[in-house]
């Protein structure tokens, strides 16, 4: 019931928290100084993102920054799926990102 409800919340907030510091170590070092509030991709953000988004970004937050090949083998989807999830994260506006070569990266970068 509720108490299995509060406790549910309480485990996936610290969860946000524990995957935000991630986050932060996973950026430049000269950024490395660097408060939640200045990354797009904060506690607030990741929840209100839905479940294969999140899934997707806190992907990408550990990886730092990568391929669609590369997160969708860390979710166990297919390229094409996170391929489209990424595109629509940066389209909101939590993700970057740029071309080497003929691979497609993408990546968190803090809000200036």
């Amino acid at each position: 019931g509720y108490v299995a409800c509060k406790y549910l919340r309480k485990f996936a907030f610290d969860k946000m928290i524990e995957l935000q510091e991630i986050l932060l170590r996973t950026l430049k070092p000269e950024k490395s100084a660097l408060h939640y509030k200045d990354l797009p991709l904060d506690v607030e953000a990741l929840l209100s993102l839905p479940d294969h988004l999140r899934k997707t970004a806190l992907t990408i937050c550990t990886l730092g920054e990568a391929t669609a090949d590369t997160v969708a083998n860390g979710t166990g989807r297919v390229r094409a799926a996170e391929s489209d999830y990424l595109n629509q994260l940066v389209g909101r506006g939590y993700l970057k990102k740029r071309r080497k070569g003929r691979y497609v990266y993408f990546y968190i970068e803090a809000e200036t």
